[in-house]
């Protein structure tokens, strides 16, 4: 028997959520989804609220994780402590609130799921993510471990899959909002892509305007927030099928979705 795993990229914005509200419950039916891992990081653009969290989870998320902005809005603290299906990266320091991983009942048993965050090119420096994953692993005896790795450099992301290859069911890498075509199966059994895109506005700059981005590339200083662009949006992601006995996965298919187009790559 074999089980699906859905994963969304980074959610941008109101109309990104508003998107992922409508249409994530029929996606999960679509492609037979047993569980389904969001990352909310930036429902907010930058952030994400109690809110906004909530939303995910009634659209069809089981767990949501986050990454280098899991902080931004203080108001997400006590939600972060209280709720174990909303994680943050656990290599951050000890004294952030919440948690960075969890294991959680199904039908088909235990599933874990992990959030890490990368150091090549953040603005802060969480500890070693390699040897924090090593630390879970002991501490896990799910056969299903997935594994949200929100990282800046694709050869961290890349390099982590392969360190954990045969021992983790899948990693996905999020946090630079551009799906890439790499989706697969390492020789071992890991699910991998270095990055599932994002839920967000298709005409844009990783989600906001695109005057904003190219201002601050212009050398111009940025005198207002990061604003979402306007427009129709999309959710990218992939599935990990899964066999249930073992825990390897059987192969990879990348996802996106507009609002009015669907497409799903197939990668063995």
């Amino acid at each position: 028997m074999s089980v699906n795993i859905l994963a969304v990229g980074d959610v941008v914005g109101e109309n990104a959520l508003s998107f992922l509200s409508r249409r994530l419950w029929s996606l999960r039916r679509e492609l037979g989804a047993d569980f389904t891992v969001v990352n909310g990081e930036n429902a907010s653009v930058v952030g994400i609220n109690p809110h906004e969290a909530g939303e995910i989870f009634s659209a069809g998320a089981d767990v949501v994780t986050l990454g280098n902005h899991a902080l931004q809005k203080y108001t997400i603290f006590a939600k972060l402590d209280d709720d174990p299906a909303l994680l943050r990266p656990a290599n951050l320091s000890p004294l952030a609130p919440g948690r960075g991983w969890g294991v959680y009942q199904t039908r088909f048993g235990d599933v874990a799921v992990i959030n890490l965050i990368g150091r090549c090119g953040m603005d802060f420096g969480p500890d070693n993510p390699f040897y924090e994953a090593e630390r879970i692993l002991e501490k896990i005896t799910a056969k299903i471990v997935l594994i949200d790795f929100h990282a800046e450099a694709t050869s961290e992301k890349a390099a982590l899959a392969w360190h954990l290859d045969g021992r983790v069911t899948a990693v996905w890498g999020t946090h630079t909002h551009v799906q890439t075509s790499d989706a697969g199966v390492l020789p071992r059994g890991t699910g991998f892509i270095t990055d599932l895109g994002m839920a967000g506005p298709i005409w844009s700059i990783l989600g906001v305007k695109p005057e904003q981005s190219v201002s601050r590339f212009l050398g111009e200083p940025r005198r207002t927030p990061y604003v979402q662009a306007p427009g129709p949006c999309k959710i990218e992601g992939a599935v990990f099928t899964v066999d249930e006995k073992t825990g390897k996965c059987i192969s990879v298919s990348s996802v996106r979705v507009t609002e009015n187009e669907f497409s799903l790559s197939k990668k063995p």
